[in-house]
């Protein structure tokens, strides 16, 4: 229902509507000159929203509208790490966006916007960033909050990323770990990652329990939530639960490294008297600043994972024992991770196969 009132010397419409509770509404503009502006007014919001709790939809703002929508859809249908790059896109979009509302978000805006978003992130962050928004800016558009797509045929950019390295040739292995301080909770993590694959979340995990220097075997049977810090969780799958041999001179350095600290039975042994765990970051800027220390090529804390592997697999060490070592949930993953080294190895097996073949007759 309309209905239209003359206050002072300008026209004012005034549409009633029932909001989303069946409670009715009201809802007002004034300040036209002629009545007949305030009916074509009228009539355009009638036409334009049909659903009139829209139009006061459209007034909350995006980065609001974005946090309903991440709760209601995502909080529990994705898994924590996931809502956690969710939330962290509201964060990015409240720095950019501020209060703008929904209704006045339009293309030139958005595309500005994600313009200085990309100045300081790599292109694949602000794609990220755009496809997480722009699926919730869909939902308003279908919802008729708005009524075009300000994220239509948006230009994704971003800095060009520095290339890193995905694993260390067998040398530079050796020399990373001949002049590592194992004394150190930092370089024994690296230290442990680099001569068993160890996933970081494993390796921080580990309480002395878990270490058997009598059979040099280091049993993974949980991991540690170095990201939430909620303490102890199950290992990535099933099969992560798993011994690792080590050798002589890992067992010694273990040994040395308990000897070190105090520990209690039930803490890992990688957690500091003030019950504090390295997260990620810290220990790659710490590998980072090792390396580069030693002369060697860049790689990231994962890659230490990827070095152990490559470097098995390159001295004959066969693909399911490799497998089983890294707590693949099955060959064809560790098949598909590695590849390139696989097809490798085969070229070399030919070549090793035809000179048997050819040995026949002599």
């Amino acid at each position: 229902m309309v209905s239209y009132r003359k206050r002072g010397n300008s026209w004012q419409y005034e549409i009633s509507y029932k909001d989303h509770n069946g409670k009715y509404k009201k809802l007002r503009k004034s300040g036209f000159l002629l009545k007949s502006e305030a009916i074509l007014a009228a009539s355009k919001v009638q036409t334009e929203h049909p659903n009139l709790t829209t139009v006061q939809s459209g007034s909350e703002s995006l980065v609001s509208y974005y946090q309903r929508w991440i709760r209601v859809y995502k909080q529990n249908a994705v898994t924590p790490i996931t809502y956690n790059k969710y939330q962290n896109t509201a964060k990015h979009a409240n720095e950019l966006f501020g209060d703008l509302k929904l209704k006045d978000l339009t293309k030139l805006i958005y595309q500005e916007q994600l313009n200085k978003f990309a100045e300081d992130h790599a292109k694949r962050t602000v794609s990220c960033f755009h496809k997480q928004l722009r699926a919730c800016i869909l939902e308003a558009l279908d919802e008729k909050i708005i009524t075009t797509d300000p994220t239509r045929k948006a230009v994704i950019t971003g800095k060009e990323r520095l290339k890193i390295a995905k694993a260390l040739n067998y040398d530079d292995w050796k020399t990373l770990l001949l002049n590592l301080d194992t004394s150190q909770i930092g370089e024994m993590i690296v230290y442990l990652a680099a001569v068993t694959g160890m996933r970081y979340g494993e390796i921080v995990g580990l309480t002395p329990s878990d270490i058997d220097l009598k059979d040099n075997l280091i049993t993974v049977n949980k991991a540690w939530d170095y990201k939430y810090k909620t303490g102890f969780m199950k290992t990535k799958t099933r099969s992560s639960v798993r011994d690792i041999a080590i050798d002589q001179q890992t067992v010694q350095k273990l040994q040395n490294f308990l000897n070190l600290h105090f520990l209690n039975s039930n803490r890992p042994i990688f957690m500091n008297m003030a019950g504090h765990i390295l997260v990620s970051a810290e220990i790659n800027k710490m590998l980072t600043e090792k390396l580069e220390q030693l002369g060697i090529p860049r790689i990231t804390f994962h890659g230490l994972r990827h070095t152990h592997a490559s470097i098995l697999l390159y001295k004959g060490v066969s693909v399911l024992s490799v497998s089983r070592r890294l707590g693949h949930s099955n060959i064809t993953t560790t098949q598909s991770t590695y590849l390139h080294i696989i097809k490798e190895l085969e070229s070399q097996d030919q070549e090793k196969i035809i000179s048997i073949l050819n040995n026949i007759s002599k």
